[in-house]
C-alpha cells in the first residue's frame, strides 16, 4: 500500500500542472467575464455573489472584477514567462558552460568567474536592478529572468561536459575535423541533457515564484494586465474586509509551485542512474 501512494503522487502533480496549463491555454473559454471590465457597483463582493452579470465564484476585486477571471488570465501570464525566461536562461548558460568545459583553458576561467560574479548577488535583488534599468513589461521580464538565472545552467553544463569531453568518441570526433558545432549536437548535448532537464524543472517553479514577486512590487507585467503577483499587491491592502483577493491567488501560486517542484524531485530519481528502481 505505501508504494502504490507513492506510485500515485507524481500524477497527482502531474494532473495539477496539467489543469493549470488548460486554464492558461484556453482562458478565452473558461473565463466567465472580462477580467479587465471594471464594475464599481459591485466591488469587493464575497465569493458566490450573483449580480446582473452572473455569479462571482471567487467574488470581486476592489475595482469590481471578476477575481475567477484574473487568475485565470493570471494563470497565462505566470506560465508564459516562466516557461519564456526558462528557454533563454537554459539556452544561454547551457551553451556558454559546454564552450568552457570544452575548451578549458582562459575560456572556462572567464566564463566561469563571470558566473561567479553574477551568483554573487541575490537573484531578486538582480532581477529588481536590472528591470529598474531596462523598465517594467513583459518583453523585459523574460529577459530579466532569463539574465539572472542562467550561470546554474552554465555551471551544470560545464561540470558534465568536463567529464564528456574526455572520452573516447569525443576525441576521435576531433581528430576526425569534426565541427565543434556537431560535436556539442551529436556527442555532448545528448550526454549532459538529463540533470539540464532536472535544473529546468526546478528552475520553472522558481522563475513563476520571480514572476509573482516581481509583479507584487509593480515591476512585472503591467496593470490592467491580470497577474497573480498583482492581484496579490492590490489584495493586501484588503485583507480584513476582502479576503479572497489575496487568498485564492495565493492558493493557486501554492500548489502550482508545489507540483512543478514535485515533479522536478520525481525526475531528479528517475533520471539519476545511481538509485535504485524497485
Amino acid at each position: 500500500m505505501k508504494k502504490a501512494s507513492k506510485n500515485i503522487l507524481p500524477y497527482l502533480f502531474a494532473f495539477i500542472i496539467l489543469f493549470f496549463l488548460i486554464a492558461a491555454i484556453f482562458a478565452p473559454l473558461i473565463a466567465p467575464f472580462d477580467p479587465v471590465k471594471q464594475d464599481l457597483m459591485h466591488r469587493l463582493k464575497a465569493p458566490g455573489t450573483v449580480t446582473d452579470a452572473g455569479v462571482h465564484i471567487l467574488g470581486t476585486d476592489e475595482l469590481g472584477r471578476d477575481l475567477l477571471s484574473r487568475i485565470i488570465y493570471g494563470t497565462r501570464i505566470s506560465l508564459l514567462v516562466a516557461f519564456l525566461s526558462v528557454i533563454v536562461s537554459t539556452v544561454t548558460g547551457t551553451w556558454l558552460g559546454m564552450l568552457a568545459g570544452y575548451y578549458k583553458g582562459w575560456v572556462a576561467v572567464l566564463i566561469m568567474r563571470i558566473v561567479d560574479i553574477v551568483l554573487s548577488i541575490p537573484p531578486i535583488l538582480l532581477a529588481i536592478l536590472t528591470v529598474a534599468v531596462v523598465g517594467p513589461g513583459l518583453g523585459n521580464l523574460v529577459f530579466v529572468l532569463g539574465f539572472t538565472r542562467w550561470p546554474r545552467y552554465a555551471r551544470v553544463a560545464y561540470a558534465q561536459t568536463l567529464t564528456v569531453a574526455d572520452k573516447p568518441y569525443v576525441q576521435a570526433a576531433q581528430f576526425t575535423s569534426v565541427s565543434t558545432p556537431l560535436i556539442f549536437r551529436r556527442h555532448i548535448i545528448p550526454n549532459i541533457a538529463a540533470p539540464l532537464i532536472v535544473v529546468m524543472t526546478l528552475e520553472f517553479g522558481l522563475m513563476i515564484l520571480f514572476e509573482a514577486s516581481l509583479s507584487f512590487l509593480g515591476l512585472g507585467v503591467q496593470p490592467p494586465t491580470p497577474s497573480w503577483g498583482a492581484i496579490l499587491s492590490t489584495g493586501r491592502n484588503y485583507l480584513s474586509i476582502a479576503w479572497w483577493i489575496t487568498s485564492f491567488p495565493g492558493f493557486c501560486l501554492f500548489f502550482l509551485v508545489l507540483s512543478v517542484n514535485m515533479i522536478g524531485d520525481f525526475l531528479r530519481d528517475y533520471l539519476d542512474p545511481h538509485s535504485i528502481r524497485r
